[in-house]
């Protein structure tokens, strides 16, 4: 390649294999199937498959240090041996052991009365989302007491193994501005603010990236998304100084800072000015601000990095587009400092479309995964470089983006005519909460301090065989509903036992809480292998929204008509919610996601009208992703909420005020949008509330949140089953802030990834909790 010639990257590569391969293998460890050695060569091998699958591809700079075996975040933070001192850790190698104790925490040696935590206890890091991804990640954590230390050589050991395949690859790293935002003070006393820690934790970068240079590294990409967040001039200023300080400490070292998911706006002049040989720009979502940059940066010396392909998306980029971009780019700056590349890591789409062969080849031909993206980026960079639009690659590209423009299948006439008759009161209940209350007790008659599940139980081995044989065609469907219906009554058997007041059916017939509606709605289509990394070893297989959505016919009526007559207690109709149904699938990107929301809220109104009609007392609708929704930028929430809690509005107004309903959030920061939360008007809110250690109850001592609420009171995402103490001690703690009459008792989260040896237990002891804090009410409560 030529001096001048112009350069192809990507950003990060999908970790979980082809054929889910990493998450299977991770299991196994944990299962104690496999050991350490196992995992770590399995996982040398899938590095080496994607590494080589990036150069085929033609791709000039590949990364490394992007797989990880749970999480990129945790991942720094062994890195930088900032370890919470609840894993006793002194100093040494962060081990295989230490580091998924972090992810997953630890069961301890106590008994099920034991206050507090058990003897040898270990509780997981805080999990979040990613920006506004559907990508968790582990909260750093930081006390007046953190030091930092390099304590794991992964992001050596990995840069080693590309330089023994003859790579040409660059490390990958979370900067330490980035690190800073994303990560919370904990156990701290006084003002102690984690930005204090700015300076020895630079240092510890400085030490990293020398030994990167040692090791024989040209380029490091150093990601700092947290830019396109509201920023104040401290958190700029700790930026500026960590770049001049990598600058003057390792000048032969050539270093690429990473900007995504989103614009820069006041941060963009001194993202664009920091002394770096390169910057990396989301020339996607952030494609207001691109000419501004380039014109900025000409004649400084300095290269571009456009994202100009969709890295959290699966339609076909307009190279069309793409390529005027990128002519004025290269005619501005030079082709010798232009980057063809993705927006960001491709993380967050599935591997290969190759795969999905069942896919109506219409719409198949509208899609790029991963690896279509890559050659995406080199179909850009060869008509770049030759200037031949009769490209083959580039004039199939225009060919597909015209016929998903022309297609009939996209619009649905209908759906528009509905949405555009949408009346003010559809958007209402007919009375207020403090009627419905009063009529909904009646009604239920349940005790106080209610107990309930999310929704899920474990989808064990023998669910998912039955599935996988009913899908191959080895079992008719009489059989498979046959099988579904004798372990929805024994878990309906199984709840009633235990003692939980409000029951579920468990949900063993669905795949995935929106794959299984967008699988029954018009306007989706669904894959087979297209899987995604949500956090740890969970993969989901998003629907993909492609036309306008309706609902043909009823989605969940039969099974919930089943599930109730198997008992007499109530029962909850289970659905997901409109946002979370949006959040959580790939969205059509050809219409605003307000209308693509307010379709599935039509929807999802005719389904709970649907299930009161047939008797269920409780509808829950979650709501797991409405934070997620909102805009990376604070100005930009109003417009958003609004149209969020209009949809959930929507799809929740059409009942009698005697049914219940309820909504369910989980894994997101709420402090700061109680009052949306408060005007979804939802009569009975769960939340995510364990492993942020009660958190979010004290925005609730500051909110006089006016419905009833169930903070989640232990965590189903770590292995550890909480003592019947904790969760006493957790509701106790939640009754000091939230009326007890309005307290509902439930885990965090649903249980389908959870075994039947971990959940039997943990509700066990949640109902015993319940039944102690009924116990210590007064008589008049």
């Amino acid at each position: 390649m030529t001096s001048n010639s112009i350069r192809t990257q990507n950003l990060g590569y999908p970790r979980i294999g082809l054929q889910r391969e990493l998450k299977k293998r991770v299991e196994a460890y944990w299962k104690s199937e496999i050991s350490a050695a196992e995992l770590e060569q399995s996982s040398a091998e899938l590095r080496r498959k994607h590494w080589e699958i990036q150069r085929d591809a033609g791709i000039d700079l590949i990364p490394c240090n992007d797989f990880s075996l749970y999480d990129q975040i945790l991942d720094m933070t062994c890195l930088l041996g900032n370890i919470p001192s609840r894993f006793h850790w002194h100093g040494e190698p962060v081990d295989l052991d230490l580091y998924f104790r972090m992810a997953r925490g630890k069961e301890g040696a106590g008994t099920a009365e034991q206050g507090c935590c058990a003897s040898g206890a270990e509780l997981a890091c805080e999990m979040t989302k990613w920006f506004d991804t559907n990508y968790h990640y582990l909260v750093p954590e930081f006390d007046d007491a953190s030091q930092f230390q390099i304590s794991s050589s992964k992001v050596f050991d990995e840069f080693i193994e590309t330089t023994e395949l003859g790579l040409n690859a660059k490390p990958v790293l979370i900067g330490p501005l980035t690190y800073l935002v994303l990560g919370k003070e904990v156990n701290s006393t006084g003002e102690f603010d984690r930005f204090e820690l700015a300076d020895a934790l630079i240092a510890v970068y400085v030490d990293v990236l020398k030994k990167l240079h040692r090791l024989g590294a040209k380029m490091v990409q150093i990601d700092e998304p947290a830019v396109v967040l509201d920023l104040d001039e401290r958190h700029r200023e700790i930026l500026q100084k960590a770049y001049v300080e990598f600058a003057r400490q390792v000048p032969g070292l050539e270093i690429q800072v990473a900007a995504y998911f989103g614009e820069l706006r006041e941060n963009l002049s001194p993202f664009l000015d920091l002394p770096v040989a390169g910057l990396h720009l989301d020339a996607v979502r952030g494609r207001s601000e691109i000419e501004s940059a380039i014109s900025r940066l000409k004649g400084k010396n300095k290269f571009l990095s456009l994202g100009v392909v969709e890295g959290r998306n699966v339609w076909k980029t307009n190279l069309k587009a793409a390529l005027k971009l990128l002519r004025h780019a290269a005619d501005e700056l030079g082709e010798n400092n232009l980057l063809v590349a993705p927006s960001c890591s491709l993380l967050h789409v599935p591997v290969s479309l190759a795969q999905e062969t069942g896919l109506d080849p219409e719409i198949a031909n509208w899609l790029a995964f991963a690896d279509e993206k890559l050659a995406e980026v080199e179909t850009l960079r060869v008509v770049l470089e030759t200037g031949d639009r009769s490209d083959a690659a580039f004039v199939d590209n225009e060919i597909a983006i015209q016929s998903r423009r022309r297609s009939g299948k996209v619009s649905a006439p209908s759906v528009q005519a509905r949405l555009a008759a949408l009346r003010d009161d559809m958007f209402e209940r007919d009375s207020p909460f403090t009627i419905r209350k009063e009529l909904q007790r009646s009604q239920l008659q349940l005790p106080a301090f209610p107990t309930t599940t999310i929704g899920s139980f474990p989808q064990t081995a023998e669910v998912r065989q039955a599935r996988a044989k009913f899908r191959h065609g080895e079992w008719t469907k009489h059989q498979y509903e046959t099988f579904l219906r004798l372990r929805t009554a024994d878990c309906i058997q199984m709840q009633e036992n235990i003692g939980l007041d409000v029951l579920v059916h468990g949900e063993f017939e669905r795949n995935d809480m929106v794959e299984y509606f967008g699988e029954q709605l018009e306007g989706f289509t669904f894959t087979r292998f297209a899987w995604v990394q949500s956090y740890g070893s969970r993969c989901v297989k998003p629907p993909i929204i492609f036309g306008d959505v309706s609902r043909p016919r009823a989605m969940t009526v039969d099974w919930a008509n089943f599930a109730q007559s198997c008992t007499s207690k109530p029962m909850k109709g289970m659905l997901t919610g409109p946002v979370t149904i949006l959040q959580w699938s790939f969205v059509r990107d050809d219409q605003p996601r307000r209308d693509t929301t307010m379709q599935i809220a039509l929807a999802i109104r005719d389904e709970v009208t649907d299930l009161e009609a047939a008797g269920l007392p409780i509808i829950q609708i979650d709501e797991a992703a409405i934070r997620e929704g909102l805009p990376l930028r604070r100005s930009d929430w109003p417009a958003y909420l609004d149209w969020a809690v209009k949809a959930f509005r929507l799809s929740s107004t059409g009942v009698a005020d005697e049914t219940q309903i309820h909504t369910h959030m989980c894994y997101s920061e709420f402090n700061d949008m109680l009052d949306a939360i408060a005007n979804l008007d939802a009569d009975v809110i769960t939340i995510e509330n364990a492993r942020s250690n009660l958190e979010l109850l004290e925005a609730f001592a500051h909110f006089s949140y006016p419905n009833e609420i169930g903070p989640g009171v232990y965590d189903i995402h770590s292995p550890r089953v909480p003592t019947t103490g904790e969760i006493v001690t957790l509701l106790r703690q939640a009754g000091s802030v939230i009326q007890k009459e309005n307290l509902w008792v439930n885990p965090d989260c649903g249980l389908k990834t959870r075994s039947w040896e971990d959940v039997k237990p943990a509700l066990q002891r949640m109902v015993a909790a319940a039944q102690v804090c009924r116990r210590e009410l007064p008589a008049t409560v």
